[in-house]
């Protein structure tokens, strides 16, 4: 990465470690959440579904309404709804107001991703665009090694409300990083002629790829404190170890799958993806012991991370080639906790069916299956496009 890139990619990434960190840390918490605020499990988990279909729902349309205004100052505004979002958490004396502060503080997420995710583009060279998006998306990967499990930590000794109110304190510490340290990159174009590009199946397909892919992750990991307590047999203390063991393995998939996807976009996708299919089903027997358990996570984490870079870049490249295309690019960070939101759900109706929390890494498997057939036809089209237009991108990046 360009030395002189360094310093805005680090910014940025602290804005997705404070964002990766407030919509994952849940998964550590659910337990003490659901008591507090008296309230089942699955039922506190839809706080993990609705922050996920607030992105979904807010990205883009926030996106659009800001697309015209400079980059830096909108990055800025919207860590601020993510501060507020955080406080309302903390403060929560119900379940009711404990959700209104995930959406409130889920509406800048998808906004400020996809705007980063532009800005840490144009920060290097085409060919190196998905190892700045990587690096962009590196904070989401540290939140889940230190972030998420430090939170848990804190939140089981002084109580979950503390983990918001340090969230809180982080979106004040990426807003100053991102004021010192993005440049100032100009607006971008109107948002109108940017939703042109979901006229271009490959968009739809890309984005359907990608939520599937992600959702199969979060079917299994959103209930991860039970799946490792009550099914593997580890105790709650164990936990902040095991989300840090899941953290490392993002971090080692980051880097794979960013420096793969430079090469070989889908073909690392794919690659990444079957790989996921077999962890997941595997998951599914191991979780009743303790150390496969905690080596099967650890895969997961390789091989869901393996998969983000590529699937970004290609979100973006289905989008006529436009870089630039800021809501296509929100659209793929709405496409990620589309799949988060469904993997929450779809594993929260396998438990109320009495499957078992072992069922959810079997639900993910299934999604995963989805992925991987929008993934060959994808291929399919993108390679039938390239030979009626003589395309070279088009097979380059399929």
């Amino acid at each position: 990465m360009a030395p002189r890139s360094a310093p805005a990619l680090t910014a940025l990434a602290a804005g997705t470690f404070a964002l990766g960190m407030t919509e994952f840390v849940i998964t550590g918490l659910l337990p003490e959440i659901a008591t507090d605020l008296s309230v089942s499990i699955p039922t506190a988990g839809l706080l993990i579904s609705a922050y996920a279909l607030s992105v979904v729902i807010g990205g883009p349309l926030v996106t659009a309404a800001v697309a015209r205004r400079a980059r830096k100052p909108v990055l800025i505004a919207l860590l601020g709804f993510f501060v507020a979002g955080n406080l309302m958490s903390a403060v929560a004396p119900s379940f009711a107001v404990m959700m209104t502060g995930r959406v409130v503080a889920a509406l800048c997420h998808g906004a400020f991703i996809g705007i980063a995710t532009i800005v840490a583009g144009g920060l290097v060279r085409p060919d190196r665009r998905s190892s700045a998006i990587a690096a962009m998306l590196s904070g989401i990967t540290l939140a889940t090694v230190a972030g998420v499990p430090l939170g848990t930590l804190l939140g089981q000794q002084y109580g979950w409300r503390a983990t918001f109110w340090a969230m809180a304190l982080l979106g004040v510490l990426a807003a100053l990083s991102t004021a010192a340290f993005v440049p100032v990159t100009g607006s971008g174009a109107a948002a109108g002629g940017q939703w042109g590009a979901f006229r271009n199946v490959t968009v739809w397909l890309a984005l359907g790829m990608t939520a599937l892919a992600f959702g199969a992750v979060y079917a299994p990991f959103t209930y991860v404190a039970p799946l490792m307590t009550e099914v593997a047999g580890f105790g709650p203390g164990a936990l902040p170890w095991l989300l840090v063991l899941f953290g490392l393995g993002l971090v080692l998939g980051n880097v794979i799958g960013a420096r793969a996807a430079d090469r070989r976009l889908m073909t690392t996708v794919v690659t990444a993806s079957v790989a996921m299919l077999i962890v997941l089903v595997l998951f599914s027997w191991t979780a009743h012991s303790r150390l496969p358990a905690a080596v099967t996570l650890f895969a997961l984490g390789v091989v869901a991370y393996a998969t983000a870079p590529g699937l970004t870049t290609r979100v973006i490249t289905a989008a006529d080639g436009d870089a630039q295309n800021l809501i296509v690019s929100s659209a793929a960070v709405s496409a990620f906790n589309l799949g988060n939101a469904a993997g929450a759900y779809l594993g929260g109706r396998a438990i109320a069916a009495g499957w078992g929390y072992e069922s959810t890494p079997l639900v993910g498997a299934g999604m995963e299956l989805g992925a991987l057939a929008l993934a060959a036809a994808l291929l399919v089209v993108s390679r039938v496009n390239a030979r009626a237009t003589g395309s070279a991108r088009s097979a380059e990046v399929s």
